[in-house]
């Protein structure tokens, strides 16, 4: 039986569809004028760029990419000033009749391009990518030191120092200073218990109760190389806020965090988050409805046989 072949309209005179890995990227160019053609790279900095200069030479408009991971990222970088880039999604590839093999991606890439097939997925500005790095790892610093805080508090816990029963704030001055005190030798509770003062919950007397432990050199050495740890994150933290406060200015964007700021239960922090993941320019999103889909704000809609099924 004679295969069927699936024939679509070009909208796009020239193009080149790229398929990333790892170790290798593999491109095929193909469009009016020219004749297709196949090629492999490695994904080294010097192959993108020999990459770049073929690609301009055959005057290829515009460059669909698949990939798995990052690995889409520097050749993105060195392409994006030349060309229409469209980053897609391998399920979407799929999803579209006709042939596809691991062996003849770049090609059918390169074919659905040509016919407007392929939508790209949303990759912001450079200024607001590099700014979506310094974001995401201050979020998981900022989780390293909450993780820090728990370990102190059991370390305490273990000594029998009840410091979180009579303290609304661990990492207080109050509870810093005595902390402090205790790891520089002090065992006199008459002596710690001078950091109480009147804004506290807890009289001086429950302070003294919760100090009575039994704190071993074992536990000295735990605490001090837990606070150690979260003195260098907290140095790092600082740093990033640097970082992040002049990513906003360079990339003038900092009326947006201001405008997201004056938001009820929107900070400082969030803002810049906010405008890390979405970008600042609002025309990459059709809606509002568009972009709370996009950011998986919006319900599920899952429904059989005239049943809507609820997630548990």
């Amino acid at each position: 039986m004679k295969k069927q072949q699936i024939l679509f309209e070009q909208v796009v005179a020239r193009g080149c569809g790229i398929d990333i890995h790892k170790k290798v990227l593999v491109a095929t160019i193909r469009g009016t004028g020219i004749q297709e053609e196949t090629r492999s790279y490695d994904t080294y900095t010097s192959s993108i760029k020999e990459l770049h200069a073929w690609l301009k030479a055959n005057k290829i408009t515009h460059v669909a990419m698949e990939s798995t991971g990052v690995y889409w990222k520097p050749v993105y970088n060195i392409l994006e000033e030349d060309f229409e880039i469209l980053l897609v999604n391998a399920r979407h590839i799929k999803n579209v009749p006709g042939r596809k093999t691991d062996k003849k991606d770049s090609k059918w890439i390169t074919k659905l391009l040509l016919s407007g097939l392929l939508r790209g997925s949303f990759v912001p500005p450079k200024g607001t990518r590099e700014l979506r790095d310094l974001t995401r790892y201050r979020r998981k610093i900022v989780g390293t030191i909450a993780s820090e805080k728990n370990r102190l508090q059991k370390i305490l816990e273990d000594a029998n120092i009840k410091l979180s029963c009579v303290l609304s704030d661990m990492s207080g001055a109050v509870a810093r200073k005595i902390i402090k005190a205790m790891l520089e030798g002090e065992e006199d509770i008459s002596e710690l218990v001078k950091f109480h003062h009147g804004r506290m919950k807890a009289s001086k007397e429950e302070l003294g109760l919760a100090l009575q432990g039994a704190l071993s050199t074992h536990h000295r050495f735990m605490l001090n190389t837990i606070r150690d740890s979260m003195s260098e994150k907290e140095a790092l933290l600082a740093k990033l806020d640097d970082r992040i406060e002049e990513q906003l200015r360079t990339n003038e964007m900092e009326i947006d965090a201001e405008l997201l700021d004056s938001i009820p239960g929107v900070g400082k922090d969030a803002a810049a988050g906010i405008i890390a993941e979405i970008g600042n320019n609002m025309d990459q999103f059709p809606s509002a409805q568009h972009l709370a889909s996009w950011a998986g704000m919006s319900p599920g809609s899952n429904e059989s046989a005239g049943k809507k099924k609820v997630d548990e």
